[in-house]
């Protein structure tokens, strides 16, 4: 674990598993998730990278930054890659942390984004159609109202809550991972550091998803892979499996 000093004196956060010498690899995770988490030690020693996992401001051990942005956050993701002599590094974005990685994309922050069961563009026309209601109602609200929509967030979900809700909305092939003692574990230590200074972090982030991108998808210059589980029914990832989102990124 470890910080640096990013936009002044705010802290970002950080955890960091594999080779110091390896290919570095950031790592965005997912809704109200510290880096804790991290990915599986077997495969980041087996394909020998080193992995850094960002606390987004207000998540972990990383300082507010109220009323931050998605390009605000990938300003601080490239002082963190420059504070640690990153070369260009990667980055993998998985569920509500995929749009943070698209957004280092955007300023080219990193050489190449690999998105996970990433959260698409609910705001953007495509996807917003395919929604829920009750998923086009709050889309509707971050747009029309963003403090009313920010602050309805703070009280949607504690570290209970939000593990419940998603393993009740998992697939029965991911449930049994999340229901796996060693994983559900470490898995519950990761979202209790991710609202260990309040909702506000979480409730940032939701509203940031809800919204449009202050990105043009269509203007990525770094290759960007996108993986999704063709069982995944969550309507908070993307509810036509990324093909959208793969006719919208031209690499």
């Amino acid at each position: 674990r470890g910080a640096v000093r990013v936009a002044g004196e705010r802290r970002l956060a950080w955890s960091e598993w594999g080779r110091e010498d390896g290919a570095p690899v950031l790592l965005s995770p997912g809704a109200a998730t510290s880096g804790a988490l991290g990915l599986p030690t077997d495969a980041v020693e087996r394909l020998g990278v080193r992995v850094i996992a960002v606390d987004r401001p207000g998540l972990g051990g990383s300082d507010p930054a109220p009323g931050r942005t998605l390009l605000d956050t990938a300003a601080d993701v490239r002082a963190l890659a420059a504070a640690l002599a990153l070369e260009r590094p990667a980055m993998l974005g998985f569920s509500q942390g995929a749009p943070l990685a698209l957004a280092c994309a955007a300023i080219e922050a990193v050489s190449a984004v690999a998105v996970v069961s990433g959260t698409d563009e609910l705001a953007g026309p495509v996807i917003r159609a395919l929604l829920p209601p009750p998923v086009q109602q709050l889309v509707a609200l971050a747009e029309a109202d963003p403090p009313a929509a920010e602050a309805m967030f703070r009280t949607m979900m504690t570290p209970a809550s939000l593990q419940d809700m998603i393993r009740t909305a998992s697939p029965e092939v991911d449930r049994a991972v999340y229901l796996a003692p060693a994983f559900a574990a470490a898995f519950a230590a990761a979202v209790d550091e991710g609202f260990a200074q309040g909702p506000d972090g979480y409730a940032r982030d939701t509203l940031l998803v809800m919204q449009r991108w202050p990105f043009d998808p269509a203007a990525l210059r770094p290759p960007v892979q996108l993986w999704y589980g063709s069982v995944d029914a969550s309507p908070f990832h993307s509810l036509d499996h990324g093909a959208s989102l793969a006719r919208r990124i031209p690499g």
